[in-house]
């Protein structure tokens, strides 16, 4: 089992843009969509994605703040296999436009054409609290 630092995976992960999401519906299912961090992943583990408030995603997470992300990452060297990361979390949703700022780069501009003040957009930050990761080699768990 490797030992990865959670600084070594995160930058990793910065790498990973695009993520399934999962969320726990209303009647109860499972349900995933694909995000995108824009390489915004912190060093403690922190995820932060952008959505409309009356979004199902947004629903889902008032109703049930736990998610897991999926992240898959391009080919391993010489054809071996590619990374995968899990990360359990809990979202918090963020209204503050000053907050919002801190994250936003300007590819969010082509699904939120006002920018931070486009209206509705509401900020998804995913607290990590356990991160899966395995190449097919190594693997590991971080509590965070």
């Amino acid at each position: 089992m490797s030992k990865l630092s959670l600084h070594d995976l995160s930058k990793i992960m910065a790498k990973l843009d695009y993520t399934m999401m999962a969320t726990r519906s209303s009647d109860g299912t499972m349900t995933a969509r694909p995000m995108s961090n824009n390489g915004d992943v912190e060093y403690e583990g922190d995820s932060y994605f952008f959505a409309y408030q009356n979004s199902r995603k947004i629903a889902d997470l008032r109703a049930d703040p736990h998610v897991t992300l999926s992240y898959t990452g391009a080919a391993g060297m010489l054809g071996g296999p590619p990374l995968f990361v899990t990360v359990e979390g809990v979202a918090a949703l963020i209204e503050d436009k000053a907050a919002f700022a801190d994250h936003w780069t300007k590819d969010l501009d082509r699904y939120f054409p006002e920018g931070i003040d486009t209206p509705g957009v509401v900020m998804i930050r995913i607290d990590a609290t356990t991160i899966r990761y395995w190449d097919g080699g190594d693997e590991g768990v971080i509590s965070i």
